[in-house]
């Protein structure tokens, strides 16, 4: 199963588990091998091991499955999206979410600060702003949904418009994922992933992906990862091609347990706003229908309590997890303004809820013990 055109016929559920296996050949083994070498014999399309390793190209070639492009594994998330930056030349115009992901956000800030880059940060959600921000840019960077805001940006419309601006458009999947929409298949030139996240889904890995259709633009990637140094370890990418196997089963389960809970938490009293497009009630809901196959696991809703109090409510829940990470099986939240990086847009009260598969009740129990053990009633 290794023509492109067989692939194309399966669903993603069929390739997470397929994609990335070993030939098969009489007493072959199912799954590839941790290729632990720093060294290889001369003559072979490798050459030294921070060039390539036979498990990482395992688990790019699944990811290269999933999204539809030649793909590249790095050590982290930040490590795939510096190698992206890190294609612009100085003083290059770059157009990026205002409140999206921190770390990218506080790359960015700082870069523009130093002069090395012209960012011009907008509120990705707003379409006629993106548009506006487009013309004299290198590159448009999105992310959708958006994190933490989990706003849905119009990926058709303003993808169209970067690549008609002759734009280099990258877009973060890592909140949607393959599962919910397919970013170079809508026109886009990169999507990436911080593969830490639902691609590997156990919280015991930092990996970065980036993937694309252009031969030109993988052989700039490569060749940046190659003299960052920005490589993944043998163990970490086998670790996240065993995750990968499980991916379609655990975002199915996280998603119906998001829109029970959100649904549940937006009659509850105590909540002020629930951010999930999954709800018809939602501003985003319409949009997300129009190009994506699914709404996500990740809500974010704010508490009519203070701050104090918020996060005493995310300290005292027992089975949902406080902690700065998402996608994993488990559930976990935070106050996300507890981080001084964080978007000044981003309300004070508002919790970041990654939903994992655990049952939906019991999920439910510990969110109203929270709410009743810091007092917020």
């Amino acid at each position: 199963m290794n023509q492109e055109q067989d692939w194309n016929k399966l669903a993603t559920e069929t390739k997470v588990v397929a994609a990335g296996r070993p030939e098969k050949k009489p007493d072959g083994a199912l799954n590839p091998p941790i290729a632990l070498n720093s060294t290889f014999h001369e003559g072979g399309p490798i050459g030294y091991a921070r060039y390539g390793n036979e498990t990482w190209s395992a688990l790019e070639d699944a990811i290269s499955i999933l999204e539809g492009g030649k793909s590249l594994i790095f050590s982290s998330g930040m490590g795939a999206i510096s190698c992206v930056i890190s294609l612009l030349p100085e003083a290059s115009v770059i157009v990026a979410a205002h409140n999206g992901y921190q770390g990218t956000t506080t790359m960015l800030k700082k870069m523009h600060e130093d002069k090395r880059l012209e960012v011009r940060f907008v509120d990705l959600a707003n379409t006629e702003a993106v548009l506006a921000a487009i013309p004299g840019a290198k590159m448009l960077y999105l992310e959708s949904p958006t994190n933490p805001g989990i706003e849905v940006v119009d990926l058709p419309t303003v993808i169209a418009a970067g690549k008609v601006a002759h734009c280099v458009v990258v877009v973060d999947n890592t909140l949607a994922t393959p599962m919910i929409q397919n970013p170079l298949a809508l026109g886009a030139d990169i999507t990436l992933h911080s593969v830490t996240k639902y691609l590997s889904g156990h919280s015991d890995l930092l990996l970065g992906s980036i993937s694309t259709k252009e031969n030109a633009l993988y052989g700039r990637l490569e060749q940046a990862r190659r003299y960052s140094g920005s490589i993944a370890g043998p163990f970490e990418a086998w670790l996240a091609l065993r995750g990968l196997r499980t991916f379609a089963l655990r975002m199915q389960r996280s998603q119906e347990n998001a829109l029970e809970l959100a649904n549940r938490l937006v009659k509850d009293p105590r909540v002020l706003k629930v951010r999930y497009p999954g709800l018809v009630t939602d501003p985003y809901h319409e949009r997300a229908k129009s190009f994506m196959k699914g709404f996500g696991a990740m809500i974010s809703f704010e508490v009519n309590a203070t701050t104090a109090q918020i996060d005493q409510m995310c300290d005292f829940s027992k089975l949902i997890t406080n902690a700065t990470s998402l996608g994993g099986v488990e559930s976990i939240w935070e106050r996300r303004r507890r981080w001084a990086t964080e978007s000044h847009t981003i309300p004070e009260n508002l919790i970041r809820f990654s939903v994992g598969i655990e049952s939906v009740d019991d999920l439910w129990s510990d969110i109203q013990f929270a709410f009743t053990a810091a007092k917020i009633l």
